[in-house]
């Protein structure tokens, strides 16, 4: 139309006819219906009815029928834009001009918020920090072998949820633990030339606990959600710069209270005891308020054996459920930046072999709550100059006050106090 329009003004041509558009399926106008109660609602001013049909005149909307409330349009099929009433509204308030509608002294909005602690996020946030580490998530399936749980002191049969007819004697049961999937993708990555292994699993378990005081009988069936974590091979994988270093418990130590900082967790503030069983043949749980929210430690030899992993395998299971209630009561202070400095005072002590570093750390905050900010394992020996059954370990203690700077009176009086409180309940001596 633009060049038909150009060539009458500057060639002196004149147009014979309207445009013919040559199209095996000719294009049907859009038929839109407008209120105008509608537009007064979202443009929020009343343009008159004469203003409307002026503007949609202009934008060669035509009008095919009009009522009371409202317009019936037809919208020419190169505006493939305009198919809705409310791109009908837009092109009229493009044409009136935003600046032209005043600014309302009050704005009214819809907030909408979810529940805190949010699950979703904070599996996110925790799928995220474990993937940026070097973690690839699996998925196992909920349907196991029955055997697994055979003869199994730590996941005992009679708590097993059983399928009835199931596919096949591998399918037999609902799992009570992402122990047993995690092994077999292992295993199967193992067998395959890919022994160095970093896997985590977000998954539901399921247990069976029949009671004949329950009327309803899906009260014997419980699910839970856990998260796991398996590590197995080399560290890294082998270079001219580093030699080749296998992952380790305290690799999975690190990997499991990372999880629990980053969903809001003190680690000191968390009850520590040691577990083995058939299943774990070392390990550690962090409780808090009497509930159990992660237990990790080394695979047992006889299990490994079983799935035919050769290498050691550390797992770590989190009761996901537990950490989601626990972290309702769970409050972020606000704290400014300290200004005042940090001491470090190291002990050497000598101990029986059976004390561990996190009995060392948990008297000390127990005996100094408001000085002391960290304590720290830096070395351990055994060997030349300490008694059989004995072994040393250098542990270090930060101190601060945030109200003023520490003097050595202060700080010799908090570190007696340790060495004494070491003395007495842990037999220790210092070196």
């Amino acid at each position: 139309k633009r060049a038909a329009l150009l060539i009458k003004e500057v060639a002196g041509g004149e147009i014979s006819s309207d445009i013919v558009d040559v199209y095996p399926n000719p294009v049907e106008d859009f038929k839109v219906e407008v209120t105008y109660a509608g537009i007064k609602r979202l443009i929020g001013v009343d343009l008159g009815k004469e203003k409307i049909k002026s503007i949609l005149a202009a934008l060669e909307i035509r009008i095919e029928d009009e009522t009371e409330n409202g317009l019936s349009l037809r919208v020419p099929p190169y505006r493939v834009d305009v198919k809705r009433e409310v791109d009908v509204i837009e092109e009229i308030l493009r044409i009136y001009g935003y600046n032209n509608i005043e600014l309302p002294r009050q704005v009214n909005s819809s907030l909408q918020y979810s529940v805190k602690p949010n699950p979703t996020k904070i599996r996110n946030l925790v799928a995220e920090m474990l993937t940026a580490q070097g973690f690839n998530e699996i998925w196992s399936n909920s349907l196991t072998k029955t055997s697994y749980y055979e003869n199994n002191s730590v996941f005992q049969i009679e708590n097993t949820v059983k399928i009835f007819n199931p596919l096949s004697n591998d399918l037999g049961s609902m799992r009570q633990s992402l122990l047993y999937g995690g092994l077999e993708s292992i295993a199967y990555n193992a067998n395959r030339k890919n022994p160095d292994i970093r896997l985590y699993e977000f998954g539901n378990c399921y247990f069976f606990k029949g009671s004949s005081l329950n009327n309803n009988p899906i009260r014997n069936y419980r699910e839970e959600e856990h998260l796991s974590l398996f590590i197995s091979g080399d560290k890294e994988a082998a270079n001219w710069a580093l030699p080749a270093s296998r992952t380790s418990f305290f690799q999975l130590k690190s990997y499991t209270e990372n999880v629990l900082k980053r969903m809001g967790f003190s680690i000191a503030s968390l009850k520590t005891e040691a577990v083995s069983n058939e299943v774990m043949s070392e390990g550690i749980s962090y409780s808090i308020n009497g509930k159990k929210l992660v237990e990790f430690g080394t695979i047992a030899a006889k299990v490994l054996k079983a799935f035919g992993i050769e290498r050691s395998v550390y797992y770590a299971d989190f009761s996901m459920d537990t950490m989601f209630v626990e972290l309702k009561n769970n409050k972020v202070v606000f704290a400014e930046l300290p200004k005042y400095p940090e001491v470090r005072r190291d002990l050497a002590l000598l101990l029986d072999k059976t004390v561990q570093f996190n009995q060392l750390r948990d008297l000390a905050f127990r005996s100094e709550r408001k000085l002391l900010r960290s304590v720290d394992l830096f070395d351990v020996y055994e060997g030349k100059g300490v008694p059989e059954g004995k072994k040393s370990y250098a542990v270090s203690y930060i101190l601060r006050d945030d109200e003023k700077t520490l003097n050595d009176q202060q700080i010799e009086k908090i570190m007696q106090k340790l060495v004494s409180t070491y003395e007495r309940e842990l037999g220790a001596q210092l070196r």
